[in-house]
């Protein structure tokens, strides 16, 4: 547990800390982590304001997290909540005021805000002292919620959140809503450039990139975990994956509409011409400035490979469309596509992500396919198409795949529950 001088001067690094990630989901991860730290809190949620209703964006508890196998995490779903007074989240969203309740159980019914049990029914949790302090941006505006649950005492007995505990986690979310306000800024760009995509092939959706992101965001922890690599580098490499994942067909902006809507088999001719994609996307972050460039046009190039070699586009130049000295093919045939390792980790991944996607999507010329469907080809797809390693802990994984597809629907909005907490 921290002291109040700890509280404070950890306070003056968090602002450097957290503007050091870009991505927003990330970013609501470890600002709700930062968030308990400061406070000894053993659960918590964030809430993003959408309207006039706040997105269930984020949640932890290490209660019911200490009862899980090493390695796997707390599965929650996506839900929304009105901005209105009658819950404690849209009380605090729709007046901008902070709320301490020593004890949920015992608020009194005359107050216009209640608690509901029915998490706690469900998972058998005891909530009992709650912290609720309103994200409010630069411009005095509502940006979201931030929710601490029972704090504790040196022994882990629940306590009431103190006055101290208001002070510091006010100064807290000040600091969070600046480090959001600029993630969601960037989200929102990433965002433009993938409605710029749509627009030419209606498949990448803001659902759909999210999906393919936190698939191999999943894929990506376990592979690195089982090489032994530091959580820091760990922690760096999500942020960045996160993001250029999102951007893995951005290059379809430079394809025509004659092929990408295209209602019938394309020819070899015009293959070819979509084919190009994956180099023009890369070519969109030729201009290496950050890692996130970097990762992106990595991504971009390499996510058709694979891992037999019959993908696409081999070892070529991304700023030519040339292939790279020792890797010509033979005169009038197709260039040999990259094979095994020497794709790299991040098209391997996002291969995986990206079909399990779209087999498993409605699309304008398809009905989804089932699960047991989709499952199947990429258990089919192992040595052949994908990485046999990754495919093994995209399977294994396949729980928190499922609770992603549900986070990321198409209305990207969680099921209305209007008196949840």
């Amino acid at each position: 547990m921290l002291s109040e001088k700890q509280k404070l001067d950890t306070l003056m690094l968090l602002g450097i800390e957290l503007n050091r990630i870009h991505d927003l989901d990330i970013l609501l991860e470890r600002v709700l982590t930062r968030a308990r730290q400061f406070v000894n809190a053993d659960a918590g949620s964030i809430y993003i304001r959408q309207g006039d209703r706040l997105i269930f964006a984020q949640s932890q508890n290490d209660t019911l997290q200490s009862k899980l196998p090493v390695g796997e995490k707390l599965i929650y779903q996506t839900f929304s909540v009105a901005v209105d007074p009658t819950s404690i989240a849209g009380y605090a969203a729709a007046t901008g005021k902070l709320l301490n309740i020593p004890d949920v159980y015992t608020l009194s019914p005359d107050k216009r805000y209640q608690f509901s049990r029915r998490f706690d029914q469900a998972s058998g949790y005891v909530t009992r002292s709650m912290l609720t302090i309103p994200l409010i941006t630069s411009k005095k505006e509502i940006l979201g919620i931030l929710q601490i649950i029972n704090a504790q005492d040196h022994e882990k007995r629940i306590r009431p959140f103190s006055q101290t505990d208001e002070k510091v986690m006010l100064h807290f979310a000040g600091m969070a809503a600046v480090a959001l306000e600029r993630a969601q800024m960037t989200r929102a760009m990433i965002l433009r450039m993938i409605r710029m995509a749509e627009m030419r092939d209606p498949r990448e959706t803001g659902p759909h990139v999210n999906r393919v992101a936190d698939f191999s965001l999943e894929i990506y922890e376990h592979w690195a975990r089982r090489r032994h690599i530091p959580e820091k580098e760990i922690d760096k490499t999500r942020d960045v994956l996160r993001m250029a994942a999102m951007l893995h067909d951005v290059g379809k902006v430079a394809t025509s509409d004659l092929i990408l809507k295209k209602p019938t088999q394309l020819s070899s001719e015009e293959y070819e011409v979509m084919k190009q994609h994956t180099i023009q996307g890369a070519r969109l972050f030729s201009n290496v400035q950050s890692d996130y460039d970097e990762a992106a046009a990595i991504i971009a190039l390499n996510h058709h490979e694979k891992w037999d070699g019959s993908g696409y586009p081999g070892h070529v130049d991304p700023a030519t469309g040339q292939p790279l000295p020792g890797h010509e093919g033979k005169a009038g045939e197709a260039l040999p596509g990259k094979k095994g390792e020497e794709i790299p980790i991040f098209g391997r991944i996002v291969a995986i992500a990206d079909v399990y996607d779209a087999l498993s999507s409605r699309r304008c010329y398809k009905d989804p396919w089932d699960e047991a469907n989709s499952i199947e080809t990429i258990s089919q797809g192992a040595g052949t198409h994908f990485d046999p390693e990754l495919v093994e802990i995209f399977l294994n994984r396949f729980a928190f795949i499922r609770a992603i597809q549900d986070r990321y629907t198409e209305k990207e909005v969680g099921e209305e529950d209007p008196d949840w907490r």
